[in-house]
């Protein structure tokens, strides 16, 4: 059996925000490790992944879901469910869980071999425990819903009635190092992006969650918290998002962009985040906040219906569930900024607290209305996002 051991505290190197749980976790297996375990695998039970349970191992190994150190046990999955904390009393909104088909599932104290989707042998887990996922329970605490018109509750539905717990030794962090979605040159462990802090001598950094191109809105929050912290991270998620969503790949080609022409490039980061979306509006504010904080990010940009789909999640529900909670032991600091739009009479974005409203001045943004321009061949105007990464989009919706 490999020995995979988690790292040390690493707040210290960086003089930034400790990690969640004071650990920053690492269960990625090097070395002749790495090669016995490997070897081992072939000997054991396959078990097949789906796309989110992938991008979720590696979460899990890189760190960047510390302090957990695998999928959830059943008294873990029950906490997170009810009480959004973990047993060891620190809080958590969303179970990682490995649900898997009942038939041929693992037995307690069994090694099982973790494929992922593109037939990668990703990893190797311990089965400590083995439960049913109790579906009934999740859904409605993590989604606010039970509609399975809800693409997060959707995915859990379809997913498997047993859930495997326990410790993880992740043997391939970039399972397609080939593939469109890579992005080797930024796909940082929650380590690396610390020690980069560290060497631009950044105390304080903001993080900005997205899943779409950047536009103009989103532009002026970042600009704005840049005004308060030294630096801030453009930290894009490119794990599995819903059909529909702008690839992963142009979208890192509109991030690039923008930075280069239009922010400093001594306070300005790009990053990718290999997460999956679960779309829980709230709950999963939350989660990309701690994970955030895992990386080293002391600030946290909380927007307009963060994470949200539909209309399932009232417009500031993102932002006002951070005021439920300890901040004690969340420690990163939400930046909660108004809705923004374009008006046309201050000529730039404004907000409820800058600019009065004038009846037919001001265009509200969203990446929704972004995709309905360009699904209907649209340019999108310079209102919406810059030119630069209109050209971007345009090409891509034309190939589409």
């Amino acid at each position: 059996m490999t020995t995979v051991t988690t790292s040390p505290n690493v707040a210290a190197t960086s003089a930034l925000i400790p990690p969640h749980g004071g650990v920053l976790v690492d269960r990625v297996v090097t070395g002749a490790d790495r090669e016995r375990a490997i070897d081992e695998a072939s000997s054991l039970t396959r078990i097949d992944l789906s796309a989110k349970q992938s991008c979720d191992l590696e979460m899990i190994g890189i760190g960047a879901f510390s302090p957990i150190e695998g999928f959830m046990g059943e008294a873990e999955f029950k906490s997170v469910c009810t009480d959004m904390k973990l047993t060891s009393g620190h809080h958590w909104p969303i179970p990682i869980l490995l649900a898997v088909d009942k038939a041929g599932a693992p037995s307690v104290h069994d090694r099982v071999a973790l494929y992922a989707p593109n037939g990668t042998l990703q990893g190797i887990m311990t089965v400590h425990e083995v439960y049913a996922h109790n579906k009934k329970l999740e859904i409605p605490h993590v989604f606010g819903t039970e509609d399975e018109a809800h693409p997060g509750v959707k995915q859990v539905m379809e997913e498997g009635d047993v859930c495997l717990g326990g410790p993880v030794e992740v043997l391939q962090v970039c399972v397609d190092p080939d593939g469109p979605e890579a992005f080797l040159e930024h796909r940082l462990t929650p380590a690396q992006t610390r020690a980069e802090f560290a060497s631009k001598g950044w105390k304080t950094v903001s993080a900005f969650q997205t899943r779409n191109p950047i536009h103009r809105a989103h532009e002026y929050l970042c600009k704005c918290s840049q005004e308060i912290t030294d630096g801030i991270l453009i930290h894009p998620l490119v794990g599995e998002t819903k059909p529909g969503d702008i690839p992963a790949d142009v979208r890192m080609n509109c991030y690039q962009i923008l930075i280069d022409e239009y922010f400093h490039p001594d306070h300005t980061m790009l990053s990718v985040m290999p997460g999956a979306m679960r779309y829980a509006g709230p709950r999963e504010a939350i989660l990309h906040a701690l994970v955030r904080k895992n990386y080293g990010a002391t600030h946290f940009i909380v927007g307009r219906d963060h994470a949200g789909v539909g209309d399932y999640y009232g417009t500031y529900d993102a932002q006002n569930i951070f005021d439920e909670l300890d901040m004690d032991d969340i420690a990163i600091e939400p930046l909660k900024f108004e809705h923004a739009a374009w008006s046309n009479k201050a000529q730039g974005m404004v907000s409820g607290k800058t600019f009065p409203k004038i009846k037919g001045d001001q265009i509200f943004l969203s990446g929704t209305k972004v995709r309905e321009l360009l699904a209907a061949g649209e340019r999108p105007p310079a209102e919406f996002t810059r030119p630069e990464v209109a050209d971007v989009l345009i090409e891509w919706a034309t190939k589409a």
